[in-house]
């Protein structure tokens, strides 16, 4: 006995959910490597400004200025970075009822003990192409924040990049 093969939109969604899967994890990467190198550019400049008893009340009204924007710009950058990072869940909690399309919905139906977790698994069996179609909505809504978040971000590293080192020269 041949298995039927999926209709063509569901392939699609399946597909384009897998895709949405792998570039949640490259913005997730992408987070940790910008984070990363944060920390390595806070720790070098603290470092050679340290060695030298450096401290910005040494700097002209310009200076400090662009200084702590500078900062300011850093710590919102870090902060940007670690929200692209973060977990992200369904707007939505699981309903008895739903199919399950994410681990949060297999978690609240285990809650409400097996019996409910069989019936929601039959539920997903029952309608797959509903479920990977509120998989995918989901997913993309994810990937679009975390990106929304790295260009922020990536923003405000790029800024602290010009101003930190522009305050130095500013005197």
């Amino acid at each position: 006995m041949e298995q039927q093969q999926p209709p063509q939109p569901q392939r699609t969604a399946e597909r384009l959910l897998s895709d949405l899967r792998q570039e949640a994890a490259r913005a997730d990467a992408k987070g940790s490597v910008l984070v990363a190198a944060q920390g390595m550019t806070a720790a070098a400049l603290v470092g050679v400004l340290a060695a030298r008893g450096w401290h910005p009340s040494g700097l002209s009204a310009l200076g400090r200025t662009t200084w702590w924007a500078g900062t300011a710009c850093f710590v919102v950058s870090l902060v940007c970075l670690l929200m692209a990072v973060v977990p992200r869940y369904r707007t939505a909690g699981w309903q008895p009822g739903a199919a399950v399309t994410h681990f949060a919905d297999i978690r609240a139906a285990a809650r409400r003990g097996q019996t409910v977790l069989e019936e929601a698994l039959r539920e997903t069996d029952r309608a797959p192409g509903a479920a990977v179609l509120v998989s995918l909505v989901e997913n993309s809504r994810i990937v679009a924040i975390k990106y929304g978040w790295l260009r922020a971000g990536m923003a405000g590293f790029m800024a602290a990049l010009v101003l930190l080192p522009g305050a130095l020269l500013v005197g």
